[in-house]
C-alpha cells in the first residue's frame, strides 16, 4: 500500500497548530522519490551482477573448449558434397602367409575445379594439359568457362604432378585427400587379388571397393572398422608364388603356348601356396574387361580358376583308384589293350602301341587308352559318377575368389557307356586345373577329400575318406613309376622323389568337334611322393615344342619340363631339403669255376 500524500490525520493537526499543510504533502513527495531511487539502484546493481556471471561461464566456455581443441589430434572437416554420408575409407591391408605385403593403401590426392574462383582459366587448361597429356586443352577451357561450378580432374595425382600444380598458381585448382589401393609387387599374384576401385567418393575422401578376386571376396570385411584394420592372411607364400610365375612364364614363351596356369596346394590342409594364371595384368592399373571376343583371351582372364578343359590322361588316375579300391583290379591285373578298341561306331587308341596286354600299373605307366577305358567298363557308368561327384568334379571349387562360384565344370548331359570310357582318361568332362589339383590331393594324402583355400588355416581338419589308405600309397607307386620310365621323366627332379602323370587333349572348336594340332597339355605331381607334402598341376594353352624335326604338343615334351622346373625352384623355397633315394640292390652273380 502507497502512502497517502496528505494524510487526513496530519493535515487537520498541522492546520489546529496553524503550519502549513503543503509542506506535509512535499514531505512525502520526496520521500517517495527516494524509495523509488534506492530501488532502482537495487534491481541495477543485481543486473550487473547477472551480466558480469553471464560473461565469466561464456568466458569459461570458451577457454575449456580452446584447450580441448589444442590437446586433441587435428582432423579435416567433412566435405559438404557427402551430404551427410559417412565414407568409410580406410581399407585393411592383405598379406601373405609370412606377414608380407600384397595390398595396403597409399596417401595421395585427387584434383577438382572451382571454376568460378578461377583467375585464368585459359592459361590453367594449358598448363594442366602440359602435365596431363591424356587431357584436352581445350575441352578443359570450356568447363572452366562454362557454368559450372565444381569438375573432377583426376582422381589421383602423384607428389610430382602435385608439386606442379601448386605451381601454376590458381586458386580455383584444388587437392582432396585420398586413399589408393596400392599392389607393391605389381602382377604378382594378380589373379588372386584381383584389384580395387573407387566407390562413393567426395571431396575429402573416398571409399575404396574390391572389384575382383579376393579383394572383392573379402571387401564387406576389409572395409568393416569392427575389424579394427586386422590384415587379411592368405595362404600364398609371396617368394614361392613370385618363383612359379616366373617359371611359367618363361615356359610359355619357349613352349610357344597361348597361355597357360599353375597351381600349387598343400595336399593335407588345402593351403594354396601359389596361383598363377598367364597372361595376367598389373591390379594397379587394372585394365577394363574385354566385351569382344573370347573371354579366355583377356588377361583378366583366370586360367587356374575359371579355365575349364579336358584335362586328358591326368583322370586315368581317378578310374584305376576307384577300381583298385571296389577290389575289381590288383596293381599287377592285367588288362586287356590290344586295339583299337570299337565300342559302336567310335574307336579308341592309345597314342603308341602298348601290345595286347599290360598290367593296371603299366597301363598308368604307359598311359593307355584302351586299358583305362576297359577297367572304366569293370566300374560301370552310376560308380564312375557318384565317386567323380565325391572329388568335387562336378561343382564350382569353394575356393575363395569371387569367379570361382562360376567355373562349373562341363560335363556330359547323357552318360553312355561310351562316355564312361572316355572321361576315365579325361575326354568329354572339362574341369580347371584347381578342381584337378584338390582331386589329386585327396589321391595322395591317405585318402581324404580336401577344400582348396586361399586362407591360412592354423588347424588341419580332416575331411571325408574317399579312397582307403592302401590305396592311395598304390597309387603314389605308380605316379613314382610314371616319373621314373613312364611319359614324364623329364619331371624327375633329384632329391625331391617327383611322382605324376601327363594329359595331353585336343582343344574343342567353338563350332564343334576338335583341332588336329591345338591340344591343351597339362602335368599333375605331387613330391615327396612317399610322404606327399604338396600337389602341383600346370596345364599350358597350345603349347609346340619345336626343338626338333617336327613339332611335339604331348605333356612329356611341353607342360612337364615346366613343371619339373617349378618343383626346383619352389622345394627349398617352402622348406623341403633334397634327399637322396634309396638305390636299389645290387645283384649278386655266382660264378664258378
Amino acid at each position: 500500500m502507497r502512502t497517502p500524500l496528505r494524510p487526513l490525520a496530519r493535515i487537520l493537526s498541522a492546520r489546529a497548530r496553524g503550519e502549513n499543510p503543503d509542506a506535509i504533502e512535499r514531505e512525502n513527495i520526496r520521500q517517495r522519490h527516494e524509495a523509488m531511487r534506492e530501488t532502482g539502484r537495487r534491481t541495477a546493481a543485481v543486473r550487473l551482477v547477472l551480466i558480469n556471471a553471464a560473461f565469466l561461464v561464456a568466458f569459461a566456455t570458451v577457454a575449456a573448449r580452446m584447450a580441448v581443441l589444442a590437446a586433441s589430434d587435428p582432423q579435416e572437416p567433412e566435405a559438404a558434397s557427402s551430404a551427410g554420408v559417412s565414407i568409410v575409407a580406410q581399407r585393411a591391408d592383405i598379406v601373405d602367409r609370412r606377414g608380407r605385403i600384397l595390398a595396403t593403401n597409399l596417401l595421395t590426392h585427387s584434383l577438382y575445379a572451382q571454376p568460378q574462383q578461377m583467375v585464368d582459366p585459359k592459361g590453367a587448361a594449358e598448363k594442366l594439359a602440359k602435365i596431363f597429356p591424356d587431357l584436352d586443352a581445350q575441352r578443359l577451357q570450356k568447363d572452366f568457362t562454362g557454368s559450372r561450378k565444381f569438375l573432377w580432374i583426376k582422381k589421383k595425382i602423384s607428389p610430382e604432378q602435385m608439386q606442379m600444380i601448386h605451381e601454376i598458381g590458381e586458386p580455383g585448382l584444388l587437392f582432396g585427400p585420398r586413399e589408393l589401393r596400392l599392389y607393391p609387387n605389381g602382377a604378382i599374384a594378380a589373379q588372386v587379388l584381383g584389384g580395387a576401385s573407387f566407390g562413393r567418393e567426395g571431396v575429402q575422401s573416398a571409399e575404396i571397393v574390391g572389384v575382383a578376386g579376393v579383394e572383392k571376396q573379402f571387401d564387406a570385411a576389409l572395409r568393416d572398422p569392427a575389424n579394427g584394420g586386422a590384415p587379411l592372411e592368405l595362404s600364398l607364400d609371396l617368394t614361392v608364388q613370385s618363383a612359379v610365375e616366373d617359371v611359367l612364364n618363361g615356359g610359355i614363351k619357349l613352349m610357344n603356348a597361348k597361355g597357360g596356369a599353375a597351381v600349387l596346394m598343400d595336399v593335407h590342409t588345402g593351403e594354396i601356396v601359389a596361383l598363377a594364371s598367364l597372361p595376367d595384368f598389373d591390379p594397379n592399373a587394372r585394365p577394363a574387361a574385354a566385351t569382344t571376343g573370347d573371354a579366355s583371351d583377356s588377361p583378366l582372364f583366370n586360367r587356374a580358376v575359371q579355365g575349364v578343359y579336358e584335362l586328358g590322361s591326368t583322370f586315368k588316375i581317378f578310374a584305376v583308384a576307384q577300381a583298385l579300391d571296389a577290389g575289381i583290379v590288383a596293381p599287377t591285373t592285367v588288362i586287356d589293350t590290344k586295339g583299337p578298341l570299337v565300342w559302336g561306331k567310335y574307336r579308341i587308341r592309345d597314342f603308341h602301341n602298348y601290345g595286347d596286354k599290360l598290367t593296371v600299373t603299366e597301363v598308368i605307366e604307359k598311359s593307355s587308352n584302351i586299358g583305362t577305358a576297359r577297367i572304366a567298363n569293370m566300374i560301370g557308368g552310376e560308380r564312375q559318377q557318384a565317386f567323380l561327384g565325391k572329388l568335387g568334379l562336378f561343382d564350382p571349387t569353394p575356393v575363395e575368389l569371387v569367379e570361382a562360384s562360376g567355373a562349373r565344370p562341363l560335363r556330359p548331359a547323357k552318360w553312355s557307356e561310351i562316355t564312361t570310357m572316355t572321361v576315365s582318361y579325361g575326354h568329354g568332362l572339362a574341369a580347371s586345373p584347381l578342381h584337378l589339383a584338390a582331386a589329386y590331393s585327396a589321391m595322395v594324402n591317405g585318402g581324404t577329400l580336401v577344400r582348396p583355400t586361399l586362407r591360412k588355416r592354423a588347424e588341419v581338419s580332416v575331411g571325408p575318406r574317399i579312397i582307403s589308405e592302401r590305396t592311395s600309397a598304390e597309387i603314389r607307386k605308380m605316379m613314382r613309376l610314371v616319373v621314373q620310365h613312364g611319359t614324364a621323366t623329364f619331371g624327375d627332379v633329384p632329391g625331391y622323389e617327383v611322382g605324376g602323370k601327363t594329359g595331353t587333349a585336343d582343344k574343342p572348336k567353338p563350332t564343334g568337334g576338335y583341332y588336329k594340332d591345338k591340344v591343351v597339355s597339362t602335368f599333375a605331381a605331387a613330391f615327396p611322393i612317399s610322404d606327399p607334402k604338396y600337389v602341383l598341376v600346370v596345364t599350358l594353352d597350345e603349347p609346340v615344342e619345336t626343338s626338333g624335326t617336327e613339332p611335339r604338343r604331348t605333356a612329356g615334351w611341353t607342360a612337364v619340363p615346366v613343371g619339373a622346373e617349378i618343383i626346383r625352384r619352389a622345394a627349398p623355397l617352402l622348406g623341403l631339403r633334397p634327399a637322396l633315394e634309396p638305390a636299389a640292390e645290387a645283384g649278386v652273380i655266382r660264378v664258378s669255376n
